[in-house]
């Protein structure tokens, strides 16, 4: 079980659920990832400011984490190439079509008891355990 790194992810999920907290207590606003970027474009300049900075610091902070630790920026992607760009259209597609992504539904969604949330939730696991299951056992890949 290599993958099994139970307290990077406690740090990582007590940091996200701070973050969530953190952005509803000061903004009055839902940290969902699709909603932040895609309200980006629609949003008054007034709702610009807190986007861009939660954007950035989504992009800068890996970055600074490298700056102490650099395999923190080591990923290995499985699939490259077509595979990998049709995975991310069909999880935008999921993200619009399911009205939110896993930050928004999964994380302050299920804090806020949201039954649409817990719904999205179980069913965007559910396909990602099924798809797993799929890929390693009936293809092989």
């Amino acid at each position: 079980m290599e993958n099994f790194t139970p307290i990077s992810a406690s740090i990582g999920g007590v940091l996200i659920g701070l973050s969530a907290v953190l952005l509803m207590g000061s903004a009055g606003r839902i940290a969902g990832i699709s909603g932040i970027l895609g309200g980006l474009f629609s949003s008054t300049k007034a709702d610009r400011g807190w986007r861009i900075a939660f954007l950035a610091g989504l992009v800068l902070g890996p970055f600074l984490a490298a700056l102490w630790k650099a395999e923190f920026l080591s990923v290995n992607f499985p699939v490259t190439g077509p595979l990998l760009v049709i995975a991310g259209v069909l999880v935008g597609l999921g993200t619009q079509i399911g009205g939110g992504c896993t930050s928004g539904h999964g994380v302050c969604g299920n804090a806020r008891l949201s039954m649409r949330s817990v719904i999205a939730t179980l069913t965007f696991m559910t396909t990602g355990v099924v798809t797993v299951f799929i890929l390693r056992h009936v293809v092989g890949a």
